[in-house]
């Protein structure tokens, strides 16, 4: 198998079929615009926007006070204001379950601190209803901040849409996080009520939070009340001064409503990974997120009811169950619960995605009957690494779907999919940012999925990779870009009221335009190759090379099970230093014939100019909570900046990784 070559093909009744078909079929009947393939709609798309989004707007009946009189203020990055004078709510179209009945589940919630839970449809409105009520009786209203130290458990996807209801602004923060990490982002925002858990399981690990929890409401003197939920150990009493779960969701006679709010008011604050400095508090609206979320989940993953014309003409699919692994730290839990918005249940996971083996989603897959499974794509290589060949283990014949994001996938990775896992669905390598809470590109059902390539730019999404003086390209690797406004761009941030911070982020380096920090190769056919960021990239002599090519070859080899590389630039303009650092599989140690062969590999495939100055062994890589390698901190921790301004080791899955790295930068500076 060769990188572009076609591994699944739509059927010759994708458009018959499909959401995104039925939809094209919408724009023709409403606008008289035909579409012979998805690039001449997509085009249409970033260059007609206001039309575009209006369409998106009408499609999905979004609900608001009045109609829009106008979808852009102006078309213009940064500043542009979305239909101004609406009033919308996201949690009410959350919680319309369009084509999911009152007594169908929509939420199915696996753990393994505790046991499944299954919520239908009127069991999460009666539970959103209960729990709005008791956060108005703590006197939560527009604009509080309710903040959740909780896991990906059906409590917190309540309060979640219960606050937002109010229009309160929600914000999460996985209980993994250490208590800095937790303080740097929540000091920001000031938070009224913390909902948070007594601890959890990881795997057949406990893990207690209870000193976090107690250490984090000291450093927040903005909490006026403290929720609790004893989910590791339901017998615990909660600590003085804290409500219960069951006090928040009482019993009361108070009806489900929404406030809406305007279409630019904050919905929830994320945070970028605040690896190297304190996390910035991305404010999402609820316009913005509705909108962008309904197109992603249903037109682009095809999630969600039939629509009525292919029911008509006989079609029928079992009912959409839609997975992705992720803590509440992560974008794509934000992601992934807006699922019963475009009719799609979801399923739920917290615990340790490899215990007792890596087998254990696959089987989860089975037994939740998912129909959409979505990863990362360090999982599915190493499920690859292991030799675990899902379909063998579990059955996966309602998948439609498998998701991965977090990291390219390369080439192998969809060899993978297809040999082991099915050969019959379709493969979303999709890539964006919690920046703007969705995917920049990835994949539709009317188009191809090519070995190695993410299939498509999404609808709205003016994607152009930048060559250094600013010009388009095809073809070529140049910086990820987007050219117009879209609609889940950030509100703002929090506390940054002239916007500088905001356009110090994305818009220093291409005026007006949104710089994402990915390298991207663009094809001729609209397929797109994402190689590393940008501000790692491996530039020797002139010859640019994104780290996930250099990754794909090393971990390639049995003896690598992970590794990091990172470049260290000469400031006189010499070559500088290529530092390549591998983890190795167990009872293998880096030798000198194992070096040889690791930069004999490289040389061949990739240049005689990207082999390593210098390989070492270390016993981990750095990575975020959400699985990234931490190629920049590293960086800069070997060019002599200090660990801890280096990089937060809060924000990381394992902070004491960079123990090795912080060592080894004193032994060169002593050379």
């Amino acid at each position: 198998m060769t990188p572009g070559e076609v591994l699944w093909t739509p059927p010759a009744d994708a458009r018959e079929r499909t959401r995104l078909g039925d939809f094209l079929r919408f724009v023709r009947e409403v606008h008289g615009l035909t579409f012979d393939d998805y690039e001449s709609a997509w085009r249409w798309s970033v260059s007609d926007i206001p039309t575009f989004w209006r369409t998106i707007w009408d499609y999905f009946q979004i609900a608001s006070d009045t109609e829009p009189m106008q979808v852009v203020t102006e078309a213009v990055l940064p500043g542009t204001r979305w239909f101004p004078g609406t009033r919308v709510n996201y949690a009410e179209h959350v919680l319309r379950t369009p084509g999911i009945a009152d007594d169908e589940p929509v939420v199915l919630a696996y753990s393994q601190t505790r046991e499944p839970i299954t919520l239908t449809a009127a069991q999460l409105r009666e539970q959103v209803r209960r729990v709005r009520a008791g956060l108005q009786r703590l006197g939560i209203g527009t604009g509080h901040r309710v903040a959740a130290y909780a896991p990906n458990i059906p409590e917190t996807y309540v309060l979640m849409l219960a606050a937002t209801s109010l229009g309160a602004v929600f914000s999460s923060c996985a209980p993994e996080f250490g208590t800095r990490s937790v303080v740097d982002r929540w000091q920001q925002i000031e938070p009224t009520v913390l909902f948070a858990v007594d601890g959890y399981r990881y795997g057949d690990k406990a893990v207690p939070r209870s000193e976090e929890v107690a250490q984090i409401r000291q450093a927040l003197p903005s909490l006026t009340h403290v929720v609790w939920l004893s989910y590791l150990d339901p017998a615990a009493p909660p600590p003085p001064g804290a409500l219960t779960w069951a006090d928040l969701a009482a019993p009361t006679e108070e009806p489900l409503a929404f406030d809406r709010v305007p279409f630019d008011h904050p919905l929830y604050v994320l945070y970028s990974s605040g690896t190297t400095g304190l996390p910035k508090p991305i404010v999402h609206g609820h316009g913005g997120i509705l909108l962008e979320h309904l197109k992603t989940l249903a037109l682009q993953s095809d999630l969600g009811p039939l629509p009525e014309a292919a029911q008509a003409a006989g079609f029928t699919r079992p009912a959409d169950r839609f997975f992705w692994f992720s803590t509440t730290g992560w974008m794509m839990w934000n992601l992934l619960v807006s699922g019963p918005a475009v009719g799609s249940a979801i399923v739920l996971f917290d615990g340790n995605p490899a215990y007792p083996d890596l087998g254990a989603l696959w089987r989860l897959a089975e037994e939740s009957g998912m129909t959409y499974f979505g990863t990362s794509a360090p999982f599915l290589l190493a499920c690859r690494k292991a030799g675990l060949v899902p379909r063998e283990i579990a059955d996966l014949s309602r998948l439609r779907g498998v998701g991965s994001t977090g990291a390219p996938l390369p080439a192998e990775g969809f060899r993978y999919v297809y040999e082991s896992v099915s050969e019959s669905v379709q493969l979303h390598s999709i890539s964006g940012g919690t920046d703007v809470c969705t995917a920049f590109v990835g994949a539709a059902p009317l188009v191809p999925v090519r070995a190695g390539e993410i299939s498509c730019r999404y609808l709205g999404a003016a994607v152009e990779a930048f060559d250094p003086t600013g010009k388009p390209v095809v073809g070529e690797l140049g910086e990820l870009v987007i050219t117009a406004p879209m609609p889940s761009m950030p509100v703002g941030f929090w506390n940054d009221p002239d916007g500088s911070r905001y356009r110090e982020a994305y818009f220093d380096v291409y005026p007006g335009v949104w710089r994402h920090g990915d390298w991207i190769t663009i094809t001729e056919y609209g397929s797109c190759v994402i190689t590393g960021r940008s501000d790692a990239t491996l530039n020797r002599g002139g010859v640019r090379l994104g780290t996930s090519e250099f990754y794909s070859l090393v971990e390639g080899l049995p003896e690598v099970v992970d590794s990091l590389v990172v470049h260290l630039e000469d400031p006189e303009g010499g070559p500088g230093e290529l530092l390549l650092f591998v983890v190795l599989a167990e009872g293998v140690t880096l030798d000198d014939a194992l070096r040889s062969r690791i930069a004999t590999a490289l040389r061949t495939a990739l240049s005689p100019r990207h082999v390593p100055d210098e390989i070492h062994q270390v016993r981990a890589v750095p990575r975020t909570l959400s699985a990234k390698k931490l190629e920049v901190p590293v960086k800069r921790i070997l060019t002599g900046t200090p660990v801890e301004k280096a990089a937060a080791r809060g924000a990381l899955a394992n902070p004491e990784s960079l123990t090795e790295f912080e060592q080894l930068a004193a032994a060169r500076a002593r050379r």
